[in-house]
């Protein structure tokens, strides 16, 4: 017994002398490397755009290979990044876009409508949008709604009118680029001017996403549910007064344009507190290094108390930057140009998506996202929130405002780079120099 143990104590002393490494120096220490490996190097820029006349193929580098079944090119065309997607996309986001075009339309004489809601987009939950034309003289009927109803005109000359729940009136003229705005429940009407000989066209933001066009509250529709005796009643007039309601509701329909002074138009003067439409059109664009930018919330349009906005131009080649909103969803609306967006939304999933005039996006609360200028024209699009306030966060500046080192730690940036970081937000930055 005594001899194996000396031999396992032998043994052991060996083994540990083998394991004690010599005393170390910094020469000795092995080379830094990354926790995990670097990201790709590649671009990932789209394979290409709308215009061109190709049969547009999901293939990337080695991935992929050929379509051999039936192909839809014209929508392929449109959408590079979802047919060859950036290799950066991974995990699994909801569909966040939604063109007008795909919604069905509801043609009356003198206009028509066409919606997008939660039933369009199951991600859109808190913004619905309704884009309605009407021809000179045109008006949408007097109505109301539950929700709160946010406006953008795209073209053309309106005339607006609401009546508050104290009696207080305000009837006021819009133009191409300008706002209104009506609370839930406030009636309000809509008439086209003939300023212009094609009417107007104009975007709705409602502050619901199962928000329906369909489900509003009308005049017309509710008169012809009430017994005339109980019209009679409530108006103090004869019966007959009431001949010629309408037995359904209007809608969108055809009416002598409204005169071009405002103030003959009027049965009281406005006295309302504040106005309830704002000229976006004559607000100066803050400008930045890859395009410019307006924003209009509550602290200049304080009727509005549910939705905000801003208007961005980006550049050829430029970026709305790297961003997110800390507590509210994105409505996005592109005007002119052609774009594609990006969004994170957490655990290793994120998705790239292509859009044209008339497309929508939804971008959920936090989730990082960038909208890119793909086009050769400059992008024009609206950035539009459930909230009174506009409120983002830039990743550019957040890295800047952060020690460097912790910086350095996570991200690997030598010094040059963390010095060209910005401290002030860039918003539309332009093509990397």
């Amino acid at each position: 017994m005594h001899s194996w143990s000396r031999i396992f104590s032998t043994l052991a002393l060996v083994s540990f002398a083998v394991a004690v490494p010599a005393s170390s120096v910094a020469s000795s220490a092995p080379a830094a490397s990354p926790t995990v490996p670097y990201a790709s190097d590649d671009p990932n820029l789209p394979l290409w755009n709308p215009f061109e006349d190709i049969t547009p193929e999901p293939i990337r580098g080695s991935l992929g290979t050929t379509v051999i079944g039936p192909q839809n090119v014209p929508i392929d065309l449109e959408n590079p990044d979802l047919l060859a997607p950036p290799t950066t996309d991974s995990g699994d986001v909801p569909n966040f876009k939604w063109p007008f075009s795909m919604s069905h339309n509801r043609l009356q004489t003198g206009g028509w409508a066409r919606q997008q809601n939660v039933a369009a987009m199951s991600i859109a939950t808190a913004l619905a949008g309704v884009n309605m034309r009407l021809e000179a003289g045109a008006i949408r009927e007097m109505h109301w709604h539950n929700d709160g109803e946010w406006a953008y005109v795209l073209q053309g000359d309106l005339r607006v009118s609401t009546v508050t729940p104290d009696g207080q009136v305000y009837l006021g003229d819009v133009s191409q680029g300008d706002l209104w705005y009506f609370p839930a429940g406030y009636p309000h009407s809509i008439q086209a001017k003939n300023s212009t000989p094609n009417g107007a066209e104009f975007l709705l933001i409602f502050d619901s996403g199962s928000f329906s066009e369909d489900s509003t509250f009308l005049l017309t529709d509710w008169l012809a549910h009430v017994p005339k005796e109980v019209i009679a009643k409530n108006f103090q007039v004869n019966m007959s007064a009431f001949d010629h309601i309408p037995s359904k509701e209007l809608y969108i329909f055809p009416s002598t344009p409204p005169p071009a002074n405002i103030e003959s138009d009027m049965v009281v003067p406005n006295d309302t507190p504040m106005p309830f439409t704002f000229a976006m059109s004559q607000v100066n664009a803050t400008q930045a290094p890859g395009g410019s930018y307006k924003v209009v919330d509550s602290r200049t349009f304080p009727v509005s108390t549910t939705v905000c906005s801003a208007e961005v131009t980006v550049e050829v080649g430029g970026m709305r930057e790297l961003h997110w909103h800390p507590t509210e969803p994105e409505w996005t609306y592109v005007i002119e140009g052609n774009a594609r967006i990006g969004v994170y939304a957490s655990s290793a999933s994120a998705m790239t998506m292509d859009f044209q005039p008339g497309d929508i996006a939804y971008i959920p609360p936090s989730y990082g996202h960038y909208v890119e200028n793909t086009g050769n024209s400059t992008l024009v699009f609206l950035e539009i929130f459930r909230s009174a306030l506009f409120q983002d966060i830039s990743l550019n500046q957040w890295l800047a405002l952060t020690p460097p080192e912790l910086v350095k730690a996570h991200l690997g940036l030598d010094d040059a780079t963390i010095a060209r970081l910005s401290k002030v937000k860039q918003e539309v930055v332009g093509p990397a120099s």
